[in-house]
C-alpha cells in the first residue's frame, strides 16, 4: 500500500520539464513553506500529471496539465452531506491494479480517467512481532523507499472530478487515488503492497484520454524494473503527520533506533 509519501516537486519546474500546462494556479496546499511537502498523507491536495483535450474543444490535440487534487477519490455516484461537501465514506486512497477496473469505485476512472503522481519516495512500515519496545509494545520500523540516484519516481493514479449535484453552481472537487501492487524484489521484505510505477515509456497509452489502457499497464512489474528503488530505515518522527521536515529522510543506524532491519 501507500498511505504516506514525501515530494519536493515544484509544479512551475516540473511543468517546464514536462512541457505541460500548469493548472495549479498561485495557490499553496502543502502544510510547510513553499512546495515540498516531507509527510503527505490521505486527504491533502497533491500533484497530479493528467492528459485532457481543451474544455470545449475535444478534436483538438490533448495536452499534459499539472493539476491538485484530494488524495482520496470521490466517486462521482457520492451523496452530499451538505451543500457543495460530500458524504464522508471509506478514504480511497489506494486501488488494487489487478482489481480497479471491476470496481464499482474504479472502473470508470480505469477507461478514461488516469493520471501520475509524482513523488520523491514513499513510506513503509516494517512490522517485527519478535521486536518489542521497553513497554513490550511491538515495534513498527518506517522506511523510505526511494530512486537510488535521486530521480523522482511517477505512480500510477486515477482520478474523479465530483459535483454536488442538488446544486445547479456546483464547484468541481478533483481526486485521486494511488494504484498498489504486489511488493517485487527486495521490497517484498518491507511490505507485501507498492505504489505502481509508470515508466515514462508508457506514458502516451497510461494517459490518453480517449482510451482505455492496454491491460498489461496494470500488471505488476518485474523485479528489474523496480531494482533501482533502495529502502532506508528512518526516524519515528514519520509516525505524526504533524513532524513535516527534510529530517524524516534521515536514515538511522542500528544504534539509534531499535527494530529496524537495513536492507542496504
Amino acid at each position: 500500500m501507500c498511505g504516506r509519501y514525501a515530494t519536493t516537486t515544484d509544479p512551475g519546474r516540473l511543468a517546464v520539464e514536462l512541457d505541460a500546462i500548469d493548472e495549479t494556479g498561485s495557490e499553496n496546499d502543502t502544510r510547510t513553506a513553499g512546495f515540498a511537502n516531507y509527510n503527505v498523507a490521505p486527504t491533502n491536495r497533491v500533484l497530479t500529471v493528467v492528459e485532457r483535450h481543451e474544455h470545449g474543444s475535444p478534436d483538438d490535440d490533448p495536452r499534459l496539465r499539472l493539476r491538485r487534487m484530494r488524495w482520496g477519490l470521490i466517486p462521482v455516484w457520492t451523496k452530499a452531506a451538505e451543500p457543495g461537501v460530500p458524504v464522508k465514506g471509506k478514504p480511497l486512497f489506494n486501488a488494487r491494479a489487478d482489481k480497479a477496473a471491476t470496481t464499482a469505485s474504479f472502473r470508470d476512472a480505469v477507461k478514461y480517467k488516469r493520471c501520475l503522481v509524482p513523488m520523491d519516495g514513499w513510506y513503509e512500515w516494517l512490522v517485527e512481532p519478535d521486536v518489542v519496545d521497553a513497554k513490550g509494545k511491538v515495534i513498527k520500523q518506517p522506511y523510505y523507499m526511494a530512486d537510488a540516484d535521486g530521480s523522482r519516481l511517477y505512480m500510477a493514479g486515477l482520478w474523479s472530478v465530483w459535483r454536488d449535484r442538488s446544486q445547479e453552481e456546483s464547484r468541481p472537487l478533483l481526486s485521486c487515488t494511488i494504484l498498489t501492487t504486489d511488493s517485487v524484489g527486495d521490497l517484498t521484505r518491507i511490505h507485501d503492497r507498492m505504489p505502481l510505477p509508470m515508466p515514462r515509456e508508457h506514458w502516451a497509452a497510461w494517459l490518453d484520454p480517449d482510451h482505455p489502457a492496454p491491460a498489461e499497464l496494470l500488471e505488476t512489474p518485474t523485479a528489474a524494473s523496480v531494482a533501482n528503488i533502495v529502502a532506508r530505515p528512518v526516524p519515528a518522527l514519520v509516525n505524526s503527520v504533524k513532524n513535516n521536515g527534510p529530517e524524516l529522510l534521515a536514515r538511522v543506524d542500528d544504534t539509534e533506533q531499535a527494530g529496524q532491519i537495513s536492507l542496504l
